[in-house]
C-alpha cells in the first residue's frame, strides 16, 4: 500500500522532472534551462493569483523595495504562469507581480508552462514553505493542503519538504487553536513557540485570553508554556492533591507529545480530541491509520 501511494505522487513535479526538488530554486532554474526560448511578456492584467497560494499576508515596505529595484532595473527573473481560457493563474513569482503593479508596469516576462493541479499545490509549497517570513499558520495550512489533495502521510510530507516528523506534527497541531489565536501568528503577533503550549487548553475563550496575556506581556515560548501549564494546573487543583506527582509529569508529556489534552485517572488514560482530522491527526502519530 505504501509503494501505491508513493506511485502515486508521480503525478507531482518529479512526473516532469524526473527527480525531487525540496528547493524551489533549483527546480525555477531547471524550468528556465529546459525552456530557453519560452520568456515572453505577459499583460498583467491578465494574471489571476494561484488558489493554493499558502501565503496571505505580504509586507508592504518590502513590496516597495522591490518596485523601486524593478522602476531602475526592471524584472531580471522571470514569473511562471499556467494558460487558461481566461489568462494566466500564477506559479510562481506573486511578490514580483504585486511589486511590478506597484511599479506602474502593465506587463511582465514570464514563462508559460502548464502544470496540473497537484503540481500547482507542490510549487506553491516549494515556493514558500523555506522562506523565513512564511508563517507557521500559512505553513499549516500548506501542509494541510499537500496531505487532503495528494495523500500524503506526515511522514512522507516531512520528507518532502525537508522538514522533521516532529516539526510537520507540531505545525499541523496549530490549526486546532482558535481563529483569533492564528490570526495573531499570521500577523506576526505571536510566534508558533508561543502558541504551541495553548493547543493542550481546552477552553476556546481561555486559549484566546492567554494568546492576548502572552502577546501584551511579550512572553517568551518558555514563559508561554509556563503560563499555559499554571492554567492547566489550577482548573484541576484538587484531583492534582491526589494525583501520583510522576503521573502528572507522564500527563504533562502526553500532552505535549500529543498536542492535545491528556488525562490520567485510575487504571485511565483519555486523549481528547476536536473533530475527525485531529482525530486521524492522533491516529497517524500512533501509527494506527488504515492504510487502505
Amino acid at each position: 500500500m505504501a509503494e501505491e501511494k508513493k506511485r502515486g505522487l508521480g503525478s507531482g513535479l518529479e512526473a516532469i522532472f524526473g527527480t525531487s526538488f525540496n528547493d524551489f530554486d533549483d527546480l525555477t532554474n531547471r524550468v528556465i534551462e529546459e525552456s530557453p526560448n519560452s520568456t515572453e511578456e505577459i499583460d498583467l492584467s491578465r494574471i489571476y493569483p494561484n488558489p493554493y497560494q499558502p501565503r496571505k499576508v505580504f509586507r508592504e515596505e518590502e513590496l516597495e523595495e522591490l518596485a523601486d529595484s524593478i522602476r531602475e532595473h526592471g524584472v531580471f527573473q522571470p514569473i511562471l504562469v499556467k494558460p487558461t481560457d481566461t489568462g494566466y493563474v500564477l506559479l510562481a513569482g506573486e511578490r514580483r507581480v504585486r511589486a511590478a503593479r506597484i511599479a506602474g508596469l502593465t506587463t511582465i516576462p514570464a514563462i508559460v508552462k502548464d502544470f496540473t493541479d497537484d503540481q500547482l499545490i507542490e510549487l506553491s509549497l516549494l515556493e514558500n514553505i523555506q522562506r523565513e517570513d512564511l508563517s507557521s499558520i500559512e505553513e499549516a495550512l500548506s501542509y494541510q493542503q499537500l496531505i487532503e489533495k495528494l495523500g500524503y502521510t506526515q511522514e512522507e510530507l516531512a520528507k518532502r519538504v525537508g522538514k522533521s516528523r516532529t516539526h510537520v506534527t507540531n505545525t499541523l497541531r496549530l490549526l486546532n487553536l482558535p481563529k483569533e489565536v492564528q490570526d495573531m501568528v499570521v500577523k506576526k503577533e505571536l510566534t508558533m513557540g508561543q502558541v504551541r503550549p495553548l493547543v493542550t487548553v481546552e477552553s476556546e475563550a481561555e486559549q484566546i485570553r492567554l494568546a492576548k496575556m502572552i502577546k501584551n506581556m511579550d512572553l517568551s515560548a518558555r514563559q508561554a508554556e509556563m503560563l499555559a501549564k499554571k492554567q492547566d494546573d489550577s482548573g484541576k487543583e484538587k484531583t492534582a492533591k491526589k494525583q501520583d506527582p510522576e503521573l502528572r509529569r507522564v500527563e504533562h508529556r502526553l500532552q505535549s507529545f500529543f498536542g492535545t489534552k491528556v488525562k490520567i485517572k485510575e487504571n485511565e488514560i483519555s486523549i481528547s480530541y476536536k473533530g475527525n482530522k485531529d482525530l486521524n491527526r492522533i491516529l497517524e502519530v500512533l501509527n494506527l491509520l488504515d492504510e487502505d
